[in-house]
C-alpha cells in the first residue's frame, strides 16, 4: 500500500473529509479508485443446495461386507413361455430357442404336458408326444414333438412349417389310464448375479502459508456449515461433493466390456442393471403430455412382473410437471387415480414432509418427487443428445426411475441363507478392524505433523457397490 503524494511531495492533507485528485490511499499500483471497497461477509447462495444426493437414502439401505464381490440369486418365474420354431419339413416338431439369459430350456415341456402354441394371428392348444430330455428317439436338443388338439396338424391349424417366434407355454397335463408316470422331472430355476465394490478417492489441499491466513466469510452449506467459517470452507465442499459422487456412482457405474486394459473392472449401478435387467419406457418424458395409457402400459409390463403395488418414482421435472398436469385435468385427480399414502402409515402429512405425493391407478400405488440429479445443469441436467441437440430428452437422457418398495427375498450364498433386502442396498467393505462405509484423515505438517509436507491434506475414501434385487420390477423412463 502506498501514499500518493499528490502533487507537491510535502503536501498537507486536506483538513475536511474531502478527496482529491492530491491525496488517497492507492493499494496497488494503477489502482484509480478513491474508495475502499465493502466487504459483504456472507457467501451469496446463489444455487441453493447445490448436492444431487439423497435418493438412495430414501429408498435404501447400507450394509457392511467383507469379500471382493456380492453374489446374489433370484428366484425364477413358476410358469415360463418360450419361443420355438416349427421345422421346415415336419409338422409339429419345434425347436425351443435359448431365452433372452441364455440358459438351456430343453427339457421345460415333456412328454404329456398339454401346450398353447400361439403365433401372432393363430392360438393352438397342443399336446407333447415327444421331448427330447424325455430321451424320445430321433430328437436332438432343444426338440419335442407336439399334435394339435383341434386340427390334424399345424399346417391345417394355420401354422405353416419353417414358421419362427412361436410362442409356447405348458398349462398342464392329460394321461390315459393305467399310463406310467412321468419320465423327467423340471428343477426349479434361478439366477445368480454379482457386483464388486470400487473405491473412490478425493483429497483437499491447503498450504501451510494459506492456512496461517486466516479469512472469515459467513456461509451455509449443504453439510451444515452454519455460521462463520475460515479456509476449511473449501474442505466442507470437497466432502460434500465426494459424498455426491458416492451416490452417482452407485447410479451410474458400469461393469468393464472389452478388452482395454487401462480401464478397471467396474461395478454394476442402477441405470445400467435397469437397462440390462429390467424394464425401459418413453413415455412421460416431459416432451408430450403424460396420459393414462402411458400408466396403463406399465401397469401393464408391471403385472407380467413381480407385481409390486407401491412404487417409488423420481422423475425430472419436465416428466413431473407432465403428470402433474394429467392428475389435474382428473377431476381434480378423483376420476381414475385417487390419494394414496400407504407407505407412509397412510399420512399425507409424512409423504409431503419427504417430497413425495402419491396417487392409485388400478392397483398401483404412485408416489413421486423430483430428482435433482436429473434437473441439475451440471449432472442428468445438461444431457445433450447429439443428433438433436435436445438438452433435456434426448434419446440418451433420463427422465425418471420407477423403484419398487419394500424389500424382496434372496438367497445369499457369502451366509448361505435365505434374506430380506430393500431392493436396493448398498454393500460397503468392513471388518472389525476396518470400515471402509466413508473415512477422513489428515497428513501433512499443519497442525498434527505426520509428513514434511508444508500443506494440510485432507483424504476421503470409500470402497461400495449397489446392489439392485429383481431389477425386472423396476423401470427405466427414457426419452
Amino acid at each position: 500500500m502506498a501514499i500518493n503524494p499528490g502533487a507537491l511531495l510535502n503536501s498537507v492533507p486536506s483538513p475536511v473529509k474531502q478527496t482529491t485528485t492530491d491525496s488517497y490511499l492507492d493499494f496497488s499500483t494503477g489502482w484509480a479508485q478513491q474508495y475502499l471497497p465493502d466487504l459483504v461477509a456472507a457467501e451469496a447462495e446463489v444455487f441453493g443446495n447445490r448436492s444431487v444426493s439423497g435418493m438412495l437414502a430414501q429408498v435404501g439401505a447400507e450394509e457392511a461386507m467383507s469379500a471382493d464381490q456380492v453374489v446374489w440369486s433370484e428366484q425364477g418365474r413358476l410358469h415360463l413361455s418360450y419361443n420355438a420354431d416349427q421345422d421346415a419339413s415336419t409338422d409339429g416338431l419345434f425347436t425351443i430357442d435359448a431365452d433372452a439369459d441364455g440358459l438351456a430350456t430343453t427339457g421345460i415341456v415333456r412328454v404329456g404336458d398339454t401346450v398353447i402354441v400361439s403365433t401372432a394371428t393363430r392360438t393352438i392348444k397342443a399336446y407333447c408326444a415327444g421331448s427330447y430330455n424325455d430321451g424320445t428317439a430321433g430328437l436332438t436338443a432343444g426338440q419335442i414333438q407336439l399334435h394339435p388338439y383341434e386340427a390334424a396338424t399345424f399346417v391345417a391349424a394355420g401354422i405353416p412349417l419353417n414358421t419362427g417366434d412361436c410362442k409356447l407355454f405348458v398349462y398342464g397335463s392329460e394321461y390315459g389310464k393305467g399310463a406310467t408316470g412321468r419320465g423327467a422331472a423340471v428343477e426349479p430355476s434361478f439366477k445368480s448375479f454379482n457386483n464388486k465394490p470400487i473405491i473412490l478417492k478425493d483429497l483437499y489441499e491447503v498450504s501451510g502459508s494459506d492456512a496461517s491466513q486466516i479469512g472469515w466469510v459467513e456461509v451455509t452449506g449443504e453439510d451444515g456449515q452454519n455460521g462463520y467459517l475460515w479456509y476449511l470452507k473449501a474442505e466442507g465442499d470437497t466432502r460434500t461433493r465426494f459424498n455426491d459422487y458416492l451416490e452417482m456412482s452407485a447410479v451410474e457405474a458400469v461393469k468393464k466390456n472389452g478388452g482395454n486394459v487401462v480401464v478397471p473392472e467396474g461395478s454394476e449401478g442402477l441405470f445400467a442393471a435397469i437397462t440390462s435387467r429390467g424394464n425401459i419406457t418413453t413415455g412421460m418424458n416431459g416432451t408430450a403430455a403424460a396420459t393414462l395409457n402411458d400408466f396403463d402400459a406399465i401397469l401393464a409390463e408391471f403385472d407380467k412382473q413381480g407385481a409390486i403395488e407401491e412404487n417409488m418414482m423420481y422423475l425430472s421435472r419436465a416428466s413431473s410437471l407432465s403428470i402433474d398436469d394429467m392428475l389435474a385435468a382428473l377431476d381434480g385427480g378423483n376420476t381414475g387415480a385417487g390419494s394414496a399414502y400407504g407407505v407412509f402409515d397412510n399420512s399425507m402429512d409424512m409423504a409431503l414432509n419427504l417430497g413425495f405425493t402419491g396417487f392409485r391407478r388400478g392397483s398401483y400405488d404412485f408416489y413421486k418427487t423430483d430428482w435433482k440429479y436429473l434437473n441439475d445443469k451440471t449432472t442428468r441436467g445438461s444431457v445433450i443428445d447429439a443428433a438433436t441437440g435436445d438438452a433435456t430428452n434426448g434419446l440418451g437422457a433420463v427422465n425418471g426411475v420407477i423403484i419398487p418398495a419394500g424389500v424382496s427375498s434372496v438367497y445369499d450364498q457369502t451366509l448361505g441363507r435365505n434374506l430380506k433386502r430393500p431392493f436396493l442396498h448398498v454393500r460397503y467393505r468392513a471388518s472389525q478392524t476396518e470400515s471402509r462405509k466413508l473415512k477422513s484423515w489428515v497428513t501433512g505438517s499443519v497442525g498434527a505433523v505426520t509428513s514434511d509436507l508444508d500443506a494440510m491434506q485432507v483424504h476421503y475414501l470409500s470402497e461400495r457397490c449397489l446392489v439392485t434385487q429383481g431389477a425386472n420390477n423396476f423401470m427405466l423412463i427414457k426419452g
